[in-house]
């Protein structure tokens, strides 16, 4: 099955850092089941301290339907309860930076 690897960035709200953790850890499972579903494989997030920077790392079947999740209701009530402690968009949805890969080193290649 042929997967893709995407990277984005996300703002996290200062001294939100726990409560961030805390939501994702607790995570709904059936919007966890809604992601793995749609042909998530790798879904990780990362903060970089001090500036509050959220770096996301997401491997996907390249046959995924991640854009059809986004106007789910689980999706949207997510992003709803998530958009007092990060940057969103007039919909709720995170405000999302893609990032350009620079280097791979895979022990695929």
């Amino acid at each position: 099955m042929p997967t893709e690897t995407v990277a984005f960035s996300m703002q996290l709200n200062p001294g939100c850092e726990a409560e961030y953790r805390r939501r994702h850890d607790t995570i709904w499972p059936e919007l966890k089941a809604a992601l793995l579903d749609a042909g998530v494989i790798d879904y990780r997030i990362f903060l970089e301290p001090g500036s509050n920077r959220l770096f996301a790392v997401l491997t996907r079947r390249a046959d995924h339907g991640l854009d059809a999740l986004r106007d789910s209701e689980g999706m949207r009530r997510w992003w709803a309860m998530m958009a007092d402690i990060m940057q969103t968009n007039p919909d709720a949805s995170p405000v999302e930076t893609a990032l350009a890969p620079m280097f791979v080193l895979s022990s695929e290649d």
